[in-house]
């Protein structure tokens, strides 16, 4: 009796257990419905979208608002106790949004900053050596700002010290063209002299090298009210446009990718053996000091030598562009002075790394960083940005409260230092390197959500296109005229592909931003966004107030995006890329279209050889292989997407095959190797122009091979590089179709 007394008691707790079970799982089905519904094929699709909706409704124009407000309130340049701060807010912030983790990560990289106690300026003097004129070495501050301390002057990081004296050349934008004009059709040498340049173009570091590459013993930058204003508008803060008074702040570092200047290729941590100060990689080696426009209409007001070759020399100034070199010589002028005493030293920075862990591939990772730091406010460079960042992350963080998870591990960043070199960001690819190109899936950059208020503008890899117009075409637009519209539908409207009037353009990676080190040197598939001018009709460089006092909040409120729906639109779409890409059963790339890029490049970089008809056959230059390497890169592509459409879904490995064979794709573009003189750039297909550091080239290694090369001094040698490098890249196209077979 007892024993059945047993067994029925066995029975009981079983039944008990069973039912509790039942009670629990049937709990966690309706809690977390999204993901049960993920598990079948057929409503996979509808969940992964219905969530996404939910992730983009969860975010608030008013909140990227009050981010902005508070994140803009005190200067915050890197390596300052207030950037620590800043970066230790977002820590606390993101914690409490439901983070999986937020953690500082520190490094020790080589800063630049000005002397506090000896102020740089430029200085006209006479015969007998006194300075009878000087520049301003501040910027008037804007209302409301004037109790603020600890507002760093205009400078340009990194430029050498010294006090150089001689005459003066107008060298324009001081590209390679313009010097070339110079030297070998005007018969100006500037060897020896000091020259001043406009703001815009090219990259500030570019302009450097060339001078110093030209013999200059110094480099004065300023902003023309030509490229740097825009037509009937009034400067701050009446209107969006540069006072006379605003200077460029900026680094003029040569780095090629290279992060820290004293430990290429390698974290900043404690460890690291450095390079010493003089050995430091891209460190000018000419003093370099940027100036308002007010400074530098008095300077070249009474410039001498010879007038300006074409119209293109001439900016808004009320002055003549002559040449130069020297003033004229009917006033008491005679040399300019330069007085540049920054300092470089080795400085503890900080990026916050946070992250969500993936359910079902927890070593998969997709990257949503941008920088933090700012020359001061940073209102729109990068702010904007690191608003846009806190509110995905909030949002995500809604998600996640609510039982949600993604498929794959998303990790946040904000990196310090962007404007000293991309040194955060890079530092952080370079300690985790090894993981990084075994892991990642794709980086999206978080820099500036606004840059003008006209139209969207995208960069990205050829993998995110279909991506980038799917997630658009569900995003409202937020352009007057166009409320019933998406985006995407306002966004082509605007600014439409110059190849394919059908879609709306994207433009190639070129550098400037955090995306670098991930792209250009692991090739992990990369993308940013944000709101941009209107390329036809707004002829400035940047936008006007660019890296000055003047990059307030108020000046995003009042002028840029008063109801912050433009910033809005910018966060939907990058938190928008960032979900697809973690969630996704298969990761949402399309290599055809890749495929038709490498089409594109190739047609393109042929016909610029054109010019050298004769040439390439004396020389027997051909471009026959790669032609039909991108063919069998194409015919590889077809038939990959077609398998791809075959593929048994309830097969975990069949998709980790197909997905690891996506994800892998960008790495097989990477030489290790690296371009000629730019090791760390090392993608065959996409490089920063090497004349350009904003501007992105394809084929970079050809293209640089044929630069110039009616100039070179041994034409059978440039030849031989061309053909070197049409190999390589032929090869490497070759290898990449390669990876896309079917694994036997």
């Amino acid at each position: 009796m007892a024993k059945s007394r047993g067994r029925l008691y066995l029975w009981v707790c079983l039944a008990a257990a069973l039912a509790s079970f039942l009670l629990g799982f049937m709990a966690g089905w309706f809690i977390n419905k999204p993901l049960q519904e993920a598990a079948t094929s057929r409503s996979y699709h509808q969940s992964i979208q219905n969530i996404r909706r939910e992730l983009v409704s969860e975010m608030k124009a008013e909140n990227i608002k009050s981010f902005l407000r508070s994140f803009t309130k005190l200067p915050h340049l890197a390596g300052t106790e207030q950037n620590l701060l800043l970066a230790k807010k977002i820590q606390t912030q993101w914690k409490k949004f439901g983070l999986d983790s937020a953690k500082l990560v520190p490094y020790d990289v080589l800063l630049s900053y000005p002397n506090k106690t000896k102020a740089n300026y430029i200085s006209i003097v006479d015969e007998h050596g006194t300075e009878i004129f000087k520049t301003s070495y501040l910027e008037l501050t804007p209302d409301g700002y004037e109790n603020v301390t600890n507002i760093v002057p205009p400078y340009n990081a990194f430029s050498a010290q010294g006090s150089p004296e001689g005459d003066l050349i107008y060298v324009n934008y001081a590209r390679t063209e313009d010097f070339f004009k110079l030297e070998r059709d005007m018969n100006i040498n500037c060897t020896g002299k000091i020259v001043i340049a406009r703001y815009g173009k090219i990259f500030r570091g570019n302009k450097v090298k060339n001078a110093m590459l030209a013999g200059a013993i110094g480099i004065i930058l300023f902003s023309d009210p030509a490229d740097y204003a825009a037509p009937g508008v009034q400067s701050y803060p009446k209107g969006w446009n540069l006072p006379g008074t605003g200077a460029q702040r900026g680094n003029v570092l040569n780095l090629n990718g290279a992060g820290d200047p004293l430990t290429p290729g390698y974290p900043a941590k404690e460890y690291t053996f450095r390079l010493d100060f003089d050995e430091g990689v891209g460190i000018s080696k000419i003093p370099v000091h940027p100036i308002g426009y007010n400074d530098a209409e008095k300077i070249l007001r009474h410039m001498g030598g010879p007038a300006p070759p074409d119209e293109s020399w001439k900016g808004s100034l009320n002055v003549n562009y002559n040449i130069g070199p020297g003033f004229t010589g009917n006033d008491s002028f005679r040399k300019i002075r330069m007085h540049v005493h920054n300092f470089n030293k080795i400085t503890r920075i900080y990026n916050v790394i946070g992250t969500i862990r993936g359910s079902v591939e927890p070593d998969r990772y997709v990257i949503l960083g941008g920088h933090r730091d700012a020359w001061v406010f940073g209102g729109i460079d990068p702010t904007s940005g690191s608003a846009v960042l806190q509110e995905i992350v909030q949002s995500f963080g809604k998600l996640l409260s609510r039982a949600w998870r993604p498929r794959r591990t998303i990790i946040f960043a904000s990196w310090d230092a962007e404007e000293f070199g991309l040194q955060g960001s890079t530092e952080w690819a370079e300690e985790n390197a090894k993981t990084l190109q075994e892991r990642s899936v794709a980086y999206i950059n978080s820099d500036s959500s606004i840059e003008g208020n006209y139209t969207l503008r995208v960069d990205c890899t050829p993998l995110l296109y279909q991506l980038v117009y799917k997630l658009t075409k569900e995003i409202s637009s937020p352009d007057d005229g166009f409320e019933s519209q998406s985006l995407y539908e306002s966004w082509l409207k605007k600014d439409p592909s110059p190849e394919n009037k059908g879609v709306p353009r994207i433009n190639k990676l070129g550098s400037g931003s955090d995306f670098e080190a991930y792209f250009q040197r692991l090739g992990i598939a990369s993308g940013r966004v944000r709101y941009t001018k209107n390329r036809k009709t707004d002829k400035y460089s940047s936008y006007p107030v660019y890296h000055t006092i003047y990059e307030t909040f108020e000046l995003v409120e009042n002028f840029y995006d008063p109801t912050f729906k433009k910033q809005l639109s910018v966060a939907q779409l990058r938190g928008a890329l960032a979900y697809e890409l973690a969630d996704s059963e298969i990761i949402p790339f399309n290599i055809q279209d890749y495929a038709k890029a490498l089409e594109n490049y190739a047609t393109s970089i042929y016909n610029l050889s054109k010019k050298h008809d004769q040439q390439l056959r004396d020389h027997g230059v051909s471009f026959d292989s790669l032609f039909s390497a991108v063919k069998n890169f194409s015919e590889a592509a077809s038939d990959f997407h077609r398998r791809l459409t075959q593929v048994d879904l309830n097969n975990p490995i069949a998709v980790r095959i197909m997905n690891d064979q996506l994800m892998l794709l960008e790495r097989a573009f990477i030489d290790p190797l690296g371009l000629p003189g730019r090791p760390f750039y090392r993608h065959i297909i996409f490089a920063p122009s090497s004349h350009n550091k904003y501007a992105g080239e394809s084929f970079p290694g050809i293209y640089d091979a044929m630069f110039d090369i009616e100039n070179k001094a041994d034409p059978r040698s440039a030849w031989s590089e061309v053909k070197k490098h049409i190999s390589i890249a032929t090869f490497t196209i070759q290898a990449a179709a390669g990876t896309l077979t079917e694994v036997v």
